[in-house]
């Protein structure tokens, strides 16, 4: 079993008014076999301990850790995270223009192993990937992201997933923008990854639905960049019924917070 461990994270943002604390002490401990999900209102942080986790330059981290098995992870750099075991399918991927899609996969398969994988080999894997995904061979061709669909974006976070198979996915919003099949061609390969076994997931969404197919082991809500309660699957149940209006009445949140995490 591997540990993702974060022990009280501070995490500020800098703003035209100065830095903004978005995240004020979270602990979350994630182990591989698990599968977290992470809600919250808007401008509650969950995007920045996403982003914070994998190395965002935006973010500055003003106390705390997070350790992998051990390692500081917040010593390392972005590609060193990647090679760690993390992996970030984020909330609205760039669009990354002249460089295919085949190349992308390929080249950061390269840089996460060490070494290139069999063309050959690579190619099918590629084409097997992305007809999980229910795209098309020629996909692989298209440059990043350019002109995809917001469907077509989140299924290749997936196809992503799947192909460099890292120790953890941080899944920053996977289900926003997607319709019913999406949503469950997303959901199934979230799945499969998850059925390895040894692989941890922590999963970020506003709504419950995407947990109808992706089926959580622990809930934590998120408020004014804490986690404000934390619970089983029955947690997200009533979070649908009741909202998270008893969280936020109770939070403490300096004004500003929320508009500095959307930032």
């Amino acid at each position: 079993m591997t540990t993702l461990d974060i022990k009280d994270l501070h995490v500020s943002v800098a703003t035209e008014d100065g830095d903004k604390e978005i995240l004020r002490g979270v602990d979350l401990t994630v182990n591989t076999g698990e599968v977290h999900a992470i809600m919250g209102p808007n401008g509650s942080g969950k995007s920045t301990l996403a982003y914070s986790i994998a190395g965002h330059p935006k973010y500055t981290i003003t106390k705390g850790s997070v350790t992998l098995d051990g390692q500081d992870i917040l010593s390392m750099t972005v590609d060193e995270r990647a090679r760690a075991g993390l992996f970030l399918a984020m909330q609205y991927p760039v669009e990354v223009p002249g460089v295919s899609v085949a190349n992308f996969l390929r080249t950061a398969k390269t840089a996460i192993d060490g070494e290139a994988p069999k063309l050959r080999t690579w190619v099918k894997d590629v084409n097997s990937a992305l007809e999980r995904m229910t795209l098309d061979p020629s996909f692989a061709q298209r440059s990043v992201n350019e002109g995809f669909s917001g469907g077509e974006k989140k299924r290749h976070e997936i196809a992503q997933l799947e192909l460099l198979n890292p120790k953890f996915a941080v899944l920053d919003e996977t289900d926003s923008g997607l319709d019913i099949d999406a949503l469950r061609v997303v959901s199934d390969g979230v799945n499969r990854y998850t059925a390895q076994g040894d692989r941890g997931v922590l999963l970020i969404t506003h709504y419950t639905r995407i947990l109808q197919y992706i089926k959580p082991d622990f809930v934590h809500v998120f408020v004014a960049g804490r986690v404000a309660e934390q619970g089983g699957r029955e947690l997200a149940d009533q979070l649908e019924a009741e909202g998270y209006d008893k969280y936020t009445r109770r939070s403490d949140a300096p004004a500003g917070a929320g508009a500095a995490a959307q930032a």
